[in-house]
Order: structure tokens, then C-alpha cells, then sequence
């Protein structure tokens, strides 16, 4: 039963979904109906096509073909702008009529009360980006040595989150929401691979709250492939070689201190958890401190390299 009679007090929101390959088109579909079934109806639905002309023919075919009177307006548009996530998201914002945009990736189906969990914390006027919880759902099983503090690898929430809705310093991309005014007030989203982290750094430092909602679910898709090694080794080190740049831009909007905090938390708490399940006798447990060590250390090279990176680009500048 739709309930949008009964929530008055709620803001407007627009739902922007990008999508970028045709490898997801099942996926892509299953997202958006998530959407359409919502408790609490979106104003609009905004699909942005990246750079794909292909997915862009097909998604105009699909999605606004024949649609009832009453159903929820829809648009198809390309990115126009060069950059990738981070500009096709800029793209939809721009024919945003919402008061709130929120963001689904194109592998996430939201749960259906989605948006009435995620739009509950703007009645504070304080609030200005709200992040619900991506849960991981695998194609295949949940490798036993992957330490469920490195979920964001593959994009969802990961243990440590709080468990009930609070302040965050970095909400996760395939599920959050800002009002559309913020985003305007400073300048959309700066980062193609970091967008996420860019926008809520800035949000905070423009003096807003930037707020955690866990119970606003989405069911993020997590394929075979991004549970192996070698795609945990390459996010730990390139996500934060990577952030090195995004940080130097946002100048003094930027800060390290949720990265810290999760650093100090995998070495304390993490290690203290999995040591009590390896006395229960899961011996995985020991694998899985052995990855966050791993993984810590990666992202710390990746840092490091990612410094060098920076001021080797800054030297070649000057001297040019």
C-alpha cells in the first residue's frame, strides 16, 4: 500500500540511477523496478546512460515505452559531460526537480521502504546528505577468509558502521542522497572515482551534517569475480593511491580521520573478534586477520605511491 497521502512533511526526491554496460541490463532492470515499487513514490526517476550508445537506444526502447497514466516519470538521458560516475551523476542532477536527489547503483535493488528510511533524517534542516546501507548480495558464497570489514571493497556496508542511524564521515555511492540544493551550493560532484567521499567531505565543510540511516537497505550485487585475491590486493592499493589525488583537491575540505579511525578499529576490535571465533574453532578467523593486515598494509602503499604520483604530476607542471 502506497503511503506518499500520509507523509505530508517529507521532502520531494528525485532517484538517479547510471549505468555504463549492457553486462548488467538484468541487473539494471531489477534496480529500477525496486524503485517503482517503492512505499513512498519518487518524484522522478532519472537514468543516465555513460558513454554507451548502445545501452542508451536500449534503455529508451525498455523504459518509455507504452507506461501507465499514473506511473512515475522517466527519463533517459546520456552523460554529456567527458568524465565517467562522478560526471553522469552532475548529468542527471542538472534535470533534477527534487528537493533531495538519491543515488542507486545500477546493480542495487532497494528495499521498499528505501526512500522512507532514507528521507526520514532531512526533517532536520541541519542534514544535508543522508547514506543508507548497501548489503552485499553474492553471486556465488561469501569467500570465508574476507574480513566483513572490507566490504566497501566491493561497494556495501562493512562492520564498524554504526548500527543505528548517525553521523558518518564517507556514505557509500550505491545508496545515498543529497539535497539538491547542497549539491548546487558546492558545485556537484568533483570526483569521477571517488565521488562519494568528495561529496560528503565537502557537504561536512560547508558546515552541514552528513548522516548514516542503516536501516535504508539496498541489495548491492556482488559477482564471483570480486571476491578473489587479486581483486581485494588491487582496491586496497589502488582506491587509496587514487584518494591522494581527490584529497589534494578538496584542499581543505579534506581530512584523513575515517581512515584512521577504521585503521585503529581493524587492529583492536577486528582482531579481538576474529580471535574469539578462532577459540570457537573457526580457524578462518585467522585468515581473515591475516587479510585485514594485508589489506591495511596495501592501503598504505597505495598512499604512499600515490604521494609520490602527486608530486612527481606537480614538479612536471612547474617545469613545463
Amino acid at each position: 500500500m502506497r503511503m506518499d497521502s500520509k507523509l505530508p512533511s517529507y521532502p520531494t526526491v528525485s532517484v538517479v540511477i547510471c549505468a555504463y554496460t549492457e553486462e548488467r541490463w538484468s541487473l539494471l532492470k531489477e534496480s529500477v523496478a525496486s524503485v517503482e515499487a517503492q512505499t513512498l513514490s519518487p518524484l522522478e526517476i532519472i537514468l543516465c546512460i555513460d558513454h554507451n550508445d548502445e545501452l542508451l537506444r536500449r534503455s529508451k526502447d525498455y523504459f518509455l515505452g507504452e507506461r501507465p497514466a499514473d506511473a512515475t516519470p522517466f527519463t533517459v538521458v546520456a552523460n554529456k559531460y567527458g568524465g565517467r560516475l562522478g560526471s553522469a551523476r552532475n548529468t542527471a542532477v542538472e534535470l533534477a526537480r527534487g528537493d533531495v536527489v538519491a543515488f542507486l547503483d545500477d546493480d542495487a535493488s532497494a528495499a521498499p521502504d528505501w526512500l522512507e528510511r532514507l528521507l526520514a533524517p532531512y526533517g532536520d534542516e541541519r542534514v544535508g546528505a543522508v547514506g543508507g546501507a548497501p548489503l552485499p548480495a553474492f553471486e556465488g558464497k561469501r569467500p570465508r577468509w574476507f574480513p566483513h570489514e572490507f566490504n566497501w571493497v566491493f561497494g556495501c556496508a562493512y562492520r564498524g558502521l554504526p548500527e543505528s542511524r548517525a553521523p558518518l564521515a564517507h556514505l557509500i555511492g550505491a545508496n545515498m542522497s543529497a539535497r539538491r540544493s547542497i549539491l548546487a551550493e558546492i558545485g556537484g560532484f568533483h570526483s569521477d572515482n571517488h565521488d562519494d567521499m568528495d561529496m560528503c567531505h565537502r557537504i561536512a565543510f560547508a558546515k552541514y551534517q552528513v548522516v548514516y540511516e542503516p536501516q535504508a537497505v539496498a541489495h548491492h550485487f556482488v559477482p564471483a569475480s570480486r571476491t578473489t585475491w587479486r581483486y581485494f590486493w588491487r582496491r586496497c592499493y589502488f582506491v587509496n593511491r587514487g584518494k591522494v589525488e581527490a584529497f589534494a583537491n578538496m584542499q581543505e575540505a579534506a581530512g584523513l580521520s575515517a581512515e584512521m579511525s577504521f585503521v585503529a578499529r581493524a587492529l583492536t576490535t577486528s582482531v579481538l573478534l576474529e580471535g574469539r571465533q578462532v577459540a570457537k574453532g573457526d580457524l578462518y578467523g585467522l585468515a581473515r586477520v591475516g587479510a585485514m593486515l594485508a589489506g591495511i598494509g596495501l592501503a598504505g602503499l597505495g598512499h604512499v605511491s600515490g604521494k609520490l604520483r602527486l608530486r612527481r604530476s606537480r614538479r612536471a607542471l612547474a617545469t613545463a
